[in-house]
């Protein structure tokens, strides 16, 4: 071997043990950060069971307090609405509205009753169904 030959060979393997010293380096500084990473996402159990869904209970007397129940609703809340107490054309206007803002936050609104609601956030599920037979001859269902 020549003596061009002996440093070409003596700088490509300096060159290749600096770049195996780098990569050694950033995998320990990547697998540190997933270290990191995975501590960070670990999640207490006994605090997430000590958060309990809450359900509002409303009775509207007027259209001006459906954007109070819209907060609920927003807050991830659900919230069963009694609209008696409320004329049919303003009962109408609280629905609308109320039913914008469940599809605002992909949620879901159902009928419980000739007057009754139901209003829930994407976090809730309702199972089950109510039938209508009995709520047919109501005024207040053919205003629906």
């Amino acid at each position: 071997m020549s003596i061009k030959n002996k440093i070409r060979t003596f700088f490509t393997m300096d060159d290749e043990y600096e770049y195996v010293e780098e990569q050694q380096q950033e995998d320990e500084s990547t697998s540190s950060s997933d270290q990191k990473q995975s501590r960070q996402n670990v999640v207490n159990l006994k605090s997430m069971q000590h958060t309990p869904s809450k359900v509002v209970l409303s009775e509207p007397r007027s259209y001006g307090e459906a954007q109070e129940i819209a907060d609920n609703i927003v807050n991830r809340r659900a919230v069963v609405i009694n609209l008696q107490r409320v004329d049919r054309v303003q009962a109408k206007r609280i629905v609308d509205f109320l039913s914008g803002t469940v599809y605002a936050i992909n949620g879901d609104i159902q009928k419980l009753g000739a007057d009754t609601f139901l209003c829930t956030p994407d976090n809730v599920n309702v199972s089950g169904s109510i039938t209508d037979t009995l709520i047919e001859d109501d005024e207040f269902e053919k205003g629906w």
